[in-house]
Parts: structure tokens; C-alpha cells; sequence
């Protein structure tokens, strides 16, 4: 992209469906209940509600549905805004991957218990957090959910 350029932002040189899944990811970390999901009208009434941008239901249908694949800047910065991910979130991968690592943890946070352990382990040593997480991990494995993928940060405290 050339400075100052505007216009439609083409998402033609990416996998075909890669916005739709990264549109549909949001609305269901946003609304994980699919009961209580919003259909593409109220969404829609949601984005000109918290960005006072509008968007149409149909129009935010197609981009979730993969029937379009171009957006505009503003389109592109309403969404970014009314899910809280930078714009470079439906551009960039590694962006979006970031983000996606940020968005489980906050999702994760969410259980009033998941925040407990959290902040019981604050503070315990590298050797008892590694013993938790080993805990945890065969607990996950009894209960037949996946790994969860360690993070480079997993070791809060280098050296102590």
C-alpha cells in the first residue's frame, strides 16, 4: 500500500474465506453463547451504535459468508474498531494470530476460577508453576480437551 492510498482495501490476494473466518472468529469470541449470538441485523445496529458507523446487515453478512472479499478503509476501520483488534488484524496473519492469543486469554479470564488460579500463582516459584501447569495439562487430558499451545511467555521470570 502506497501512503495516502485509499479505497477498497483487496483482500483478493488472500486465501479465499481467510476474512470471513477472521470476521466469524470475532463474532463468536464477542458472543460465545450461540443462543444469545446476534443475528447480522442487530450486529449491524451494534457497530452504528458503539462506532457511529454504519455498516449494513447484508453487507456484513457477504464479508462473514465469504460472498465478498473487498472492504473499504472505513468499513475496514469500523470493524476493527467495534471489535477492538487493529485493522491489521484482517490483513496480516501475524497480526491476526497475535491477536487471536490475546483474545483466548481474555475469553479464558472470562471464568471467575480461571482468574482465581491466575492470581493464586502469582507470586510461587518457576518450579511450582511448572508443577501446576504439569497438573493442569493431565488434568485437560483426563477430561479429553486439547492442549493448550505454551506461549514464549510461559516463563514469567527468567533466571528466578
Amino acid at each position: 500500500m502506497a501512503d495516502g492510498w485509499r479505497g477498497d482495501v483487496s483482500m483478493d490476494a488472500v486465501e479465499e474465506g481467510q476474512l470471513a473466518r477472521k470476521i466469524n472468529h470475532l463474532i463468536e469470541t464477542l458472543y460465545p453463547d450461540k443462543r444469545t449470538r446476534p443475528g447480522y441485523a442487530k450486529l449491524a445496529q451494534e457497530i452504528r451504535e458503539k462506532t457511529g458507523s454504519s455498516v449494513s446487515n447484508t453487507y456484513l453478512w457477504e464479508l462473514a459468508t465469504g460472498k465478498k472479499r473487498n472492504l473499504t478503509q472505513s468499513t475496514l476501520a469500523t470493524l476493527a474498531e467495534f471489535f477492538g483488534v487493529p485493522s491489521e488484524y484482517f490483513l496480516d496473519d501475524a497480526v491476526a494470530a497475535r491477536v487471536n492469543t490475546q483474545l483466548e486469554l481474555a475469553v479464558a479470564l472470562r471464568n471467575q476460577k480461571v482468574r482465581s488460579i491466575a492470581l493464586r500463582a502469582e507470586g510461587l516459584s518457576d518450579t511450582t508453576l511448572d508443577s501446576i501447569l504439569t497438573m493442569l495439562s493431565q488434568a485437560r487430558r483426563i477430561e479429553r480437551l486439547p492442549d493448550v499451545e505454551p506461549d514464549s511467555g510461559d516463563s514469567p521470570r527468567s533466571g528466578g
